[in-house]
């Protein structure tokens, strides 16, 4: 019966409404709960908010330097295009002038070249009227003597007498140069003499 007897205060209780709990332990719940409410108040939601506020500052930080990172690398860029520009316009002008350059050395050598070819045609017109001035004047003395021999053989006397021969033989060859006597009848008359 003990059994009963204890059930008995549950049963007497028919009256009381099933869904309110126990007094006692809606005390202690409510108690517990308050602790623990106090608790989490006290010590974990300052952390947690504590937590927050790092990582919001954090995350605002992070994009804080992520757009100074961004700026950064934009004015690097910039700078690294100007200066890109600067040396495409620099090798630009180095080209034009090396152009230049190269255009004034050719036509310093052209210069050049013309001079020396002119020095050495002028040499060699020099050169040539010498030879021709000797070869004149070793032809007259040979015409001279030649003609000299001949003219004694045909007079009979000598004409060796070096003022006479060189009279009769620049007669000879002023009447030559002035066209008074023709060498082709010269070369005939002697010929036609022979038959």
């Amino acid at each position: 019966m003990a059994a009963t007897e204890e059930a008995e205060p549950m049963g007497a209780g028919e009256n009381a409404i099933p869904i309110l709990p126990y007094l006692p332990e809606l005390i202690f719940g409510l108690i517990v709960f308050g602790i623990f409410y106090w608790f989490v108040a006290k010590y974990i939601v300052p952390n947690l908010e504590k937590a927050y506020a790092e990582r919001r500052a954090a995350i605002e930080g992070g994009m804080e330097a992520a757009e100074q990172a961004r700026a950064e690398a934009d004015a690097a860029k910039k700078q690294y295009e100007d200066q890109l520009g600067e040396a495409r316009a620099e090798a630009a002008r180095i080209r034009e002038h090396a152009k230049e350059q190269g255009a004034q050395i050719i036509a310093e050598m052209r210069q050049q070249a013309s001079t020396e070819a002119s020095r050495i045609t002028e040499t060699a017109h020099k050169q040539i009227e010498a030879e021709r001035q000797q070869a004149m004047v070793q032809l007259r003395g040979d015409v001279g003597k030649i003609s000299t021999d001949l003219a004694s053989k045909i007079v009979g006397e000598s004409l060796h007498d070096e003022s006479r021969q060189r009279g009769i033989v620049d007669r000879f060859l002023a009447d030559l140069d002035s066209g008074a006597i023709q060498p082709e009848k010269l070369g005939a008359a002697p010929a036609e003499q022979g038959h």
